[in-house]
C-alpha cells in the first residue's frame, strides 16, 4: 500500500507539479486548492501533509501555519508530519510557529521536494 501525502496548494501549477512528481515516485496523492480538506482529515489519514502558508481561498483569517498548529495540537491528528510551503524570507520562523516539521522555501527545486518528503515519510 502507497503512502498518502495531502496537498493543499492554490496555485494550480504548483499543486499540479508537486501532485506528478509525487505520484511518479509512488505516492498517493490527495490534492486540494483549499483547506475546506482538513475538515475531513481523520477519513483521509494522510502520511504526510504539504500545506501552503498563503491560500488566497482560505475564507478565514488562518494562515497555512495556523491550521498546521491546530492539526499539530489535536491527539487525533498531531502525529501526521507537516511541511509548510512559501515563499516568505521568513517561512524558517512561520513554520516553527505553526509547529510544522519542515518547510519548503518557493520556489523549490523538485529534488528538494521529494528530499523533505521522504526523510519524513517510507514508502512502503
Amino acid at each position: 500500500m502507497s503512502k498518502i501525502i495531502m496537498v493543499i496548494e492554490d496555485d494550480t501549477d504548483i499543486r499540479e507539479t508537486i501532485t506528478y512528481a509525487l505520484k511518479e515516485e509512488g505516492y498517493e496523492v490527495i490534492a486540494s486548492e483549499d483547506a475546506r480538506i482538513l475538515k475531513n482529515l481523520l477519513h483521509h489519514n494522510p502520511d504526510l501533509i504539504l500545506l501552503d502558508n498563503w491560500l488566497s481561498d482560505w475564507k478565514s483569517d488562518a494562515a497555512g501555519h495556523q491550521l498546521s498548529a491546530q492539526i499539530k495540537s489535536d491527539p487525533a491528528t498531531s502525529h501526521i508530519p507537516v511541511i509548510i510551503i512559501s515563499a516568505v524570507s521568513n517561512i524558517e520562523e512561520i513554520a516553527a510557529s505553526g509547529k510544522a516539521d519542515s518547510y519548503l522555501r518557493k520556489p523549490f527545486d523538485l529534488n528538494d521536494l521529494l528530499g523533505v518528503v521522504a526523510k519524513y515519510i517510507i514508502k512502503k
